[in-house]
C-alpha cells in the first residue's frame, strides 16, 4: 500500500525540486508536476514527487486523519 501525506513547501530549489516539511521532517521533493508551486503552499507528496496543491484547512483536516488512525 501507498501513502501520499500532505507537506508545506518550505524552500524552492533548482531544477523543479524543493524541500517539504512535514512536523519538522524535511524531504526532497519534485515539484514539476505542478504548475506555479510556490514557497509556503501545501502538496500532497507521494513516491518523492508533489502530486497536487492543497489549501491549509485541507492539509490539516488530512493530517488530523492521520494523527487519529496512528494513535
Amino acid at each position: 500500500m501507498c501513502l501520499a501525506v500532505p507537506m508545506k513547501l518550505v524552500e524552492l530549489q533548482p531544477d523543479q525540486q524543493a524541500l517539504a516539511e512535514l512536523e519538522g521532517v524535511r524531504s526532497s521533493v519534485n515539484i514539476s508536476l505542478l504548475d506555479g508551486a510556490a514557497l509556503g503552499d501545501y502538496v500532497i507528496v507521494h513516491a518523492g514527487f508533489a502530486i497536487e496543491k492543497l489549501d491549509e484547512a485541507a492539509a490539516n483536516a488530512q493530517l488530523e486523519l492521520l494523527r487519529q488512525l496512528v494513535k
